[in-house]
């Protein structure tokens, strides 16, 4: 094995293979990688880490710190110790601190910031989550990209979209969408609408997998329950749009890539049960080049030695101030945790708040003791992908002495509390053993080829859906050059920036509107939701629907504006569940 092959660790797509040649990251030609890094990567070792332990404000050693956190749990009921763990890092040996935390007794997390919505809504219909790699995205001939921005977040999917049909559904004109075959700007928050007004065309024109024809015919009457017209209008499509989606889709290998966007709402299952439906009417599953590729099971098929039962409160809505101790690894929850107010004053409550993680943010500000961790360079690791099947070893390149690394924490920790704790390379063994030629075992190249993981079999059609009849339209008067906002009611975007992984790297700082609101380039504006408000420079953009706001995730501020709701499905967080306003004074 090279020595100086390892793995980006980053929780997106992708999943880099790396070579760290002359103290530079660099990409792999093989494989998914073909040699370029993503945007995130490439902003890696531009943004400066922690690199001393503090108490208090006061810089200590990192056997000061060690002993001080020993110190801080021994003071605290273990009841009333909170451990909250981030995806900063996606590698498998970040989940040992787990191990450490719930034989000690202390309170764990559950749920998602991210995609939990529509995974929920995907195991109601197929039983599992397989993600069509993408492996089988370049056996396409049509892709549908459905809230998704390869560009930003997946732009190793670009090679495979080379000489395909593109289709683009998504309320932000993307770069792809300016050289698609077909792009629709849809309003947000009715994509589960889209998907089945498509299935109802299919079933008027019999263009379906024969397959499903009973649960089919139950599934039209379902479709018959929205108003085409008015639905049509509120969501922006017309009917030539659905006519030339199907057209474009009629007996081909088609794959719909989906974003975490279309499901950032507490009914964000129903979004993916819905885009599924309609794939498995297409007859998409289980062939070579079709299927949906959403954000598949990274672990499918692996079996965590950190797997450990205990105590658990979702990470949508944890109140920090129940607890007297509450570790945060590898976490932003002050800036990416909705209804951010809410956590700040809960935080504050909190006696002792400990931040194990690599760089200064929200929450390492207020936080009283600081354990800076080791990069990915500086440790060994392994990990795998929801994009593609590699299980990738991430070995380690630099000997540093900044920071600590979380197997080495999780040891010193166990010994200092009389827990059984294996050793590093057992477990590093152990996950090494699910790989074989450098791909986990098992795992489906064409998944759902031998039918679906629900108990009988069959794909399980939504059965139920509920209409919102409610049109959000932004009302405006025109009197010559001005602009008048009458009202201002917008639907709240949040996706990924090309500068920044939520609130890592370089952050954003603008709300991003069309300049035919009215508000002027570098005007401050406050942007209101009923949970919270921010004020955000304005940056126009015209590539966004005049109905929606966008402020890019890891904006500070941005959560101030969303709810702590859950989704109904999926204990996940529904980012834009909520409208938003801004400020509607008269232009000047």
């Amino acid at each position: 094995m090279n020595n100086n092959i390892t793995a980006c660790p980053l929780d997106c797509y992708d999943a880099c293979s790396i070579v760290y040649k002359d103290e530079k990251i660099q990409a792999t030609k093989e494989g998914h990688t073909k040699g370029f890094l993503c945007p995130h990567l490439n902003k890696y070792e531009t943004v400066k880490r922690i690199n001393s332990p503090r108490y208090k404000g006061k810089k200590i050693s990192m056997s000061e710190a060690l002993l001080k956190l020993k110190e801080i749990l021994k003071g605290s009921p273990t009841s009333r110790v909170l451990h909250y763990k981030g995806h900063g890092n996606f590698g498998l040996m970040q989940d040992v601190t787990e191990h450490f935390f719930a034989q000690y007794g202390a309170v764990l997390t559950d749920g998602t910031l991210c995609d939990g919505a529509g995974e929920a809504g995907i195991l109601e219909g197929r039983g599992s989550n397989k993600n069509m790699p993408l492996s089988q995205i370049e056996k396409s001939e049509v892709v549908i990209l459905w809230g998704r921005n390869p560009h930003t977040t997946s732009s190793h999917l670009l090679p495979a979209l080379k000489g395909k049909t593109i289709i683009v559904i998504d309320p932000l004109k993307t770069q792809i969408a300016k050289t698609a075959d077909l792009f629709i700007q849809i309003k947000p928050h009715t994509d589960a609408y889209l998907a089945m007004l498509l299935c109802r065309f299919l079933y008027i024109n019999d263009d379906n997998d024969t397959e499903f024809a009973s649960e089919f015919e139950e599934y039209y009457e379902l479709t018959q329950t929205i108003r085409e017209k008015s639905t049509l209008d509120n969501m922006g499509v017309s009917l030539g749009d659905i006519e030339k989606i199907l057209e474009y889709v009629n007996n081909k290998k088609v794959a719909i890539v989906c974003g975490i966007g279309i499901q950032k709402y507490r009914d964000g299952g129903d979004v993916l049960r819905a885009i599924d439906t309609f794939a498995a009417v297409l007859g998409l599953f289980g062939k070579e080049g079709c299927g949906v590729a959403y954000l598949g099971n990274s672990k499918e098929n692996i079996q965590s030695l950190f797997t450990t039962k205990a105590k658990r409160v979702s990470v949508v809505d944890t109140a920090f101030d129940a607890y007297k101790t509450v570790f945060i690894q590898g976490a932003n929850p002050l800036a990416q945790m909705p209804d951010s107010l809410r956590v700040q004053k809960a935080v504050e409550q909190t006696q002792n708040v400990v931040y194990f993680g690599l760089y200064e943010n929200e929450t390492s500000a207020v936080a009283d003791l600081i354990i800076p961790a080791k990069t990915f360079l500086e440790k060994d690791d392994i990990r795998t992908s929801y994009s593609h099947h590699a299980i990738l070893p991430m070995q380690k390149q630099i000997q540093s002495d900044i920071g600590i690394s979380e197997y080495d924490l999780s040891a010193y920790l166990c010994r200092e509390f009389a827990i059984e704790i294996e050793e590093e390379k057992k477990y590093l063994t152990y996950f090494e053993s699910f790989a074989e030629d450098g791909v986990v075992k098992g795992r489906e190249d064409i998944p759902y080829q031998d039918g679906f993981d629900t108990d009988d079999g069959e794909f399980l059609f939504l059965e139920e859906i509920e209409v919102d009849k409610k049109l959000n339209k932004i009302v405006m008067s025109k009197n010559k050059d001005k602009v008048k906002k009458v009202r201002s009611e917008f639907s709240l975007i949040t996706p990924k920036s090309p500068k920044s992984l939520n609130s890592q790297f370089i952050r954003e700082e603008f709300i991003y509107l069309h300049s035919d609101l009215g508000y002027g380039e570098g005007e401050e504006v406050k942007i209101s939701s009923s949970i919270g408000s921010v004020m955000l420079k304005v940056k126009h953009n015209d590539d966004i629907r005049k109905d929606c706001v966008l402020i890019y995730s890891g904006t500070r501020g941005v959560n101030n504006l969303t709810s702590a709701l859950h989704s109904y499905e999926g204990n996940s967080a529904a980012f834009q569940e909520l409208e938003v306003f801004i400020n509607a004074e008269e232009n000047k």
